[in-house]
């Protein structure tokens, strides 16, 4: 097996000069950085990880605590993560919370035992044990998809990364009035989780804007999953004043939403109207095709990498909070045909968000 000393005589140049190469601590000219990967190559050269991370403290791997990762929201993110982190040299290690704290503050503990460099959460509904242990243990950490106010204790220290919930969210709720819809009910989440919290302001937003009072009969909670939302859909479907519209809030409880409807023996849109925040690999094979708000995953995945590992470089620098932009897909579960009526509205269009 080569050895560093064999790429640097094959190179011509010091063991030093190629573990500045090989470990980016020093620059180098062009022409010996060059020279020294033309001989890592020919002579099928492989760096030891373990001994590069006794010497520089780094092991140059990533955390990631993400909960129901068979998600496709999560799933995206995951590919997000782990090609920024891969194209930056860094390997992942993967955990599921489970969105619970107890458990989440373990996985969290397992990951800072394998040395991570560093972590990207999604916290739970309750991160108060998960804030103590990254403070406490001086963890540099990102947390992803859901933020925590700053307010909280132990949160203003962390770079936070996330899609815009509220908006969105009073796009689809306006948009459905705009067909007419006046009983609008919502599938909620998770109670505690913040994306719970802003798609049920982004809710209220979309009522007020249309001029219809908030019944608080209409916002039932699916906890984020899909058995949950088919039992509130199915409680929605018995008031003695059903809804004439639906908007769920993520993939998942609209899968149960969907059950809860066919069980009912209603059609959508013909019976009841759909839009969902999340869009989805098969959304447009459904019948009717589903209208949706999707999340850039991918893009929350890569900007957290960026975000902590801008955070490893400069440990010091002010916390920051990145809100990116969604995209409202029409499609055909709203009730509209299947092109815009209005020409003015693409199918396709992005709903604000904000990044620094």
């Amino acid at each position: 097996m080569a050895t560093m000393a064999d790429v640097a005589r094959s190179a011509g140049v010091s063991v030093a000069t190629v573990s500045h190469v090989l470990n980016d601590t020093r620059p180098v000219l062009p022409h010996t950085r060059q020279a020294v990967l033309d001989a890592v190559d020919e002579l099928g050269y492989t760096p030891n990880s373990l001994a590069r991370s006794l010497v520089t403290s780094r092991t140059r791997s990533i955390g990631l605590a993400v909960s129901v990762i068979g998600n496709p929201h999560f799933t995206d993110i995951l590919q997000g993560v782990e090609a920024a982190a891969l194209e930056h040299g860094y390997g992942l290690l993967l955990a599921d919370p489970h969105d619970d704290p107890r458990h989440e503050r373990k996985v969290v503990q397992l990951l800072h035992e394998r040395r991570v460099d560093g972590m990207i959460v999604a916290p739970s509904p309750d991160p108060r044990d998960l804030l103590a242990y990254l403070g406490r243990h001086a963890v540099p950490a990102v947390l992803l998809d859901r933020v925590i106010d700053p307010s909280v204790a132990g949160a203003s220290g962390f770079d936070q990364v996330c899609a815009d919930s509220a908006e969105p969210t009073t796009l689809l709720v306006s948009h459905l009035a705009g067909l007419g819809h006046r009983r609008i009910a919502l599938v909620a989440g998770r109670p505690g989780l913040s994306t719970t919290g802003e798609r049920i302001t982004g809710y209220r937003h979309g009522l007020a804007a249309a001029g219809f009072p908030y019944d608080e009969r209409l916002v039932v909670h699916g906890d984020s999953e899909s058995a949950g939302a088919e039992r509130a859909t199915k409680a929605l479907l018995a008031l003695a004043a059903p809804p004439t519209a639906l908007v769920t809030a993520n993939n998942a409880m609209t899968i149960g939403a969907l059950r809860a409807l066919r069980d009912g023996g209603l059609s959508v849109p013909e019976d009841i109207a759909l839009c969902c925040f999340d869009d989805f690999a098969w959304a447009d094979l459904f019948t009717p095709r589903l209208t949706a708000v999707a999340q850039p995953g991918r893009e929350i995945g890569a900007r957290a990498v960026e975000l902590l590992l801008e955070r490893l470089a400069a440990p010091e620098r002010p916390a920051r909070t990145v809100r990116l932009a969604c995209t409202f897909v029409h499609r055909t579960s709203c009730g509209c045909p299947e092109q815009s009526a209005d020409p003015s509205v693409p199918s396709v269009q992005p709903v604000k968000g904000t990044r620094p």
